[in-house]
């Protein structure tokens, strides 16, 4: 297969697929993302313009809230395009470049959003272990510099993959099993040496996924010492159910990851609809539980909104 600018085995347009099984009630399909996009745009934007429009929510924990959201609208965005054509208008071709573009961004936000949930639990281990210098702790700055660095950190290292992919032949067809571009995807239809792919993959894997999940853990462990320190049991709950919005975060993106990799690892036989739904939990479920869940947990967010809601119906 050749290209037309001449490059060898590299599709000019790569095909796109919907979900196996599923081709009589694509007319639903469409309707059910229709309603996921609607629902995570929707309660993201919201989060954002309540977080800046309302001067209580001027807090390091809202401006950490405000950077999840921005996020999950960068997830959102980046499949929205090809997920749309593929369900709405059966159209289901993507040029090559346009499909490592979208690579590119969909595992930069999802590798930022691991980032973000760290920052997160970092604001809560200082809120709760050392509330006295929480203020001095994460100033406007400090959360600035966080929230770059973790910009930089994902951006450097997901850097390379659309190079390491560019580089490699294509001899496999040009048949995704997606209705968007993710790297193991595109691996799979790719021919040569695809080592250097896996291992750098590997590496981004560990170096973001495992070492985030790690240090978030380490601070839990260091907020339950310190909760269990404290004497009284109501003001114990009262410092456990700050962290319950963060907690439901942390694990609306870790367990769908944990649950394609278990996939992936002891169920190679599973059909394909198993795989292909499990990367679509992953990719759009937290995006539209994260507003949910902290409107629904947090009691600031719940009052900013009510107080939005007044101010619109007078």
């Amino acid at each position: 297969m050749h290209s037309l600018n001449g490059t060898a085995f590299q599709p000019a347009t790569l095909q796109l697929a919907g979900i196996p099984g599923m081709q009589t009630g694509r007319g639903w399909v469409a309707l059910i993302f229709c309603t996921l996009y609607l629902i995570s745009i929707t309660g993201n934007l919201s989060i954002l313009a309540l977080v800046i429009w309302e001067p209580t929510l001027h807090q390091p924990m809202y401006y950490f809230l405000s950077m999840l959201s921005l996020n999950d609208l960068g997830v959102s965005l980046s499949t929205l395009p090809t997920v749309l054509a593929t369900f709405c208008f059966n159209h289901r071709h993507v040029g090559f470049d346009a499909c490592l573009a979208q690579m590119f961004f969909i595992h930069t936000f999802s590798f930022m959003e691991s980032g973000i949930l760290l920052a997160m639990s970092f604001d809560r281990f200082v809120a709760i272990c050392d509330p006295l210098r929480y203020a001095t702790v994460l100033t406007n700055g400090r959360i600035l510099t966080m929230g770059l660095g973790i910009l930089t950190k994902s951006f450097t290292t997901l850097f390379p993959f659309p190079f390491l992919v560019k580089r490699l032949p294509f001899c496999k067809g040009n048949a995704l099993h997606h209705s968007y571009c993710l790297h193991p995807d595109l691996m799979k239809v790719a021919c040569g040496d695809v080592h250097v792919n896996n291992i750098y993959g590997l590496f981004v894997v560990i170096f973001t996924y495992g070492v985030d999940s790690v240090f978030i853990l380490l601070s839990y462990a260091l907020i339950l010492r310190a909760v269990l320190a404290i004497a009284s049991q109501e003001q114990r709950l009262k410092a456990l159910n700050t962290c319950m919005s963060h907690i439901c975060a942390v694990l609306a993106f870790y367990v769908p990851i944990i649950a394609v990799s278990m996939i992936h690892r002891f169920w190679k036989s599973a059909p394909p609809v198993v795989h292909v739904m499990m990367s679509n939990v992953y990719l759009f479920v937290p995006p539209m539980l994260n507003p949910i869940i902290y409107s629904v947990k947090t009691k600031e967010i719940r009052r900013g909104v009510l107080k939005l809601f007044r101010k619109s119906q007078a």
